[in-house]
C-alpha cells in the first residue's frame, strides 16, 4: 500500500506526495502527457528529440547537469509513444534544487539553433545506431505500420523516418513545446524524506507562476479491429532469421489488461514457462522464444518472437508457435500453473514498492491513467483473473485475422 496525498496548482499542474521518512533521499518524477503518438506524422519525432533538448540548458542554467552534480544528484528521462518522463534523485536535505531545475526548464527551456543543432545530431545518430544499422533494429519501424493503419501509433518514438528530424525548424520545435510541456498537461510526483507542506511551498514558489498554458482536446484516430492477416518478409544482414507475430488487443483501461499481462507470463515468463518448456528445451526448435505487450495507454500490442535453430525452417518455427497458441486456447490451463504466475507478480509488485523512484514513477503513471489511487488496487486486479479467462482471451486475440507476421531472413541464410 502506497499512502499518498495530492494537490493542484491554480495554472493545473497536479502533485502528488509520497512521504517516507526512512530513507534520506529524495526523488522529484515529472511526467508529461505527450508522446510520440501526440506528433504530425509529417513531423515525427518529436517528443523524443524534445527529452534530449531538455537537458540542453535553459536561458537561466546553461548546464542542466552541473548543478545537480554539486549537490549529489542523478536525472533521466525517457520518451514512449504515450507520454515524456523525467525525474531527478538526491539527498531530500537538496530536494529544492530538483523544483528549481524542473520548473526552469518548463518555463526557459533554451531554444537556441546551436542546442536544437546538437541534440538533433545525437538523435540522428541514435537512429542510425540503434535502428537502421543494428541486427533487427529496425524491427519496429516495420511492425508497428503493419500492426496500426490508423492510429499514431503506427511509428516509432524515434520517428518514422530520419528526414523528419532532419528538417525539424526551430519554429516547429517551438510550437510542439508550448503546446505540450506546460503545467496542466503535466503531473509531478515527489517522494522520500519530505513532507507535504514543504512540497505545497516549494511547488507554489517554483511552479505556481508558470502559465498553465493552453488546453487542447486529444482527437486521435483509432485503430479499427482488424479482421485480415497481415505478412511481410525481409531478407537483412542478421545472424540468424527470427519471426515476429503481433496481434491487436485491448487498451491500457480495458479490463482485459490483467489477463493479458498473466497470459504473456504463462506463455513466456522465466524457464518454467509454456514456450520454453516446450520450444526451446523439449522439441529444441528455438534458441529463444518471448511473448510480451506493450501495455499503451490506446489499443496495444501482444508480440511473439522467436529465433529458430539454425537447422530449422521458419515455415516449422512459426507453426510451432501457432501449436501452442490453439493448446492454450482449446484446453484450459490448470489453476495452479495459473497461481504461479499470479505469486509471482504479486511478488514483483511488492518489490517495486520498495524503490522511491518506482514508487513516485507510478503514481504519476496510474494519475495519468485518472487516479493514482488505482496503484494500490493492480495487485488485486491480477489475483482476479480466473482460468477461464485467459482461454476466452486466447481465442480473443491469437486469430490468423489480427495477426501481422514480420518475418526476418538472414542473407546467409537464403
Amino acid at each position: 500500500m502506497v499512502k499518498f496525498n495530492r494537490f493542484t496548482l491554480d495554472n493545473g499542474l497536479r502533485v502528488i506526495v509520497h512521504e517516507d521518512h526512512t530513507t534520506p533521499m529524495a526523488v522529484l518524477n515529472i511526467l508529461y502527457d505527450v508522446g510520440a503518438r501526440d506528433e504530425n506524422p509529417e513531423q515525427t519525432g518529436f517528443a523524443h528529440l524534445f527529452e534530449h533538448l531538455m537537458f540542453g540548458g535553459s536561458v537561466n542554467i546553461p548546464s542542466y547537469d552541473e548543478p545537480l552534480q554539486r549537490v549529489g544528484g542523478e536525472n533521466n528521462a525517457f520518451t514512449s509513444n504515450d507520454i515524456t518522463n523525467y525525474y531527478i534523485t538526491l539527498p531530500s536535505a537538496n530536494i529544492e534544487t530538483a523544483f528549481w531545475l524542473e520548473s526552469d526548464r518548463m518555463l526557459n527551456l533554451a531554444f537556441s539553433k546551436k542546442s536544437l543543432e546538437v541534440q538533433r545530431n545525437v538523435v540522428i545518430e541514435e537512429f542510425k545506431q540503434r535502428y537502421l544499422n543494428q541486427p533487427y533494429g529496425d524491427v519496429w519501424l516495420k511492425l508497428r505500420p503493419m500492426v496500426y493503419k490508423k492510429h499514431p501509433y503506427q511509428w516509432a518514438t524515434i520517428g518514422k523516418e530520419l528526414k523528419h528530424i532532419e528538417d525539424a525548424k526551430i519554429e516547429d520545435v517551438k510550437a510542439f513545446f508550448k503546446k505540450h510541456y506546460n503545467p496542466q498537461n503535466a503531473i509531478m510526483a515527489v517522494g522520500g524524506d519530505v513532507s507535504l507542506e514543504q512540497v505545497k511551498q516549494l511547488s507554489e514558489k517554483w511552479f505556481g507562476q508558470i502559465p498553465a498554458g493552453e488546453k487542447y482536446l486529444r482527437n486521435l484516430p483509432q485503430e479499427p479491429e482488424q479482421f485480415d492477416e497481415r505478412r511481410e518478409t525481409v531478407i537483412a544482414k542478421v545472424p540468424l532469421n527470427d519471426v515476429y507475430i503481433a496481434f491487436q488487443m485491448g487498451d491500457r483501461l480495458d479490463k482485459t489488461y490483467y489477463v493479458a499481462e498473466l497470459l504473456s507470463d504463462i506463455l513466456s515468463r522465466g524457464n518454467s514457462s509454456r514456450l520454453y518448456r516446450s520450444l526451446v528445451k523439449e522439441k529444441q526448435i528455438f534458441s529463444e522464444v518471448h511473448a510480451y505487450m506493450t501495455g499503451s495507454l490506446d489499443k496495444g500490442m501482444f508480440v511473439f518472437e522467436g529465433k529458430p535453430l539454425g537447422n530449422i525452417s521458419i515455415e516449422t518455427a512459426e507453426a510451432a508457435i501457432w501449436d501452442e497458441l490453439e493448446k492454450i486456447k482449446t484446453i484450459a490451463i490448470p489453476a495452479d500453473e495459473l497461481t504461479k504466475v499470479q505469486n509471482k507478480t504479486e511478488s514483483t509488485m511488492i518489490f517495486s514498492e520498495m524503490s522511491l523512484l518506482d514508487k513516485a514513477m507510478n503514481l504519476a503513471s496510474f494519475e495519468l491513467l485518472g487516479d493514482a489511487e488505482l496503484l494500490n488496487q493492480e495487485t488485486a486486479k491480477y489475483l482476479e483473473v480466473t482460468v477461464e479467462q485467459i482461454k476466452d482471451l486466447a481465442n480473443k486475440l491469437f486469430r490468423k485475422d489480427n495477426s501481422s507476421t514480420l518475418i526476418y531472413l538472414a542473407e546467409e541464410a537464403v
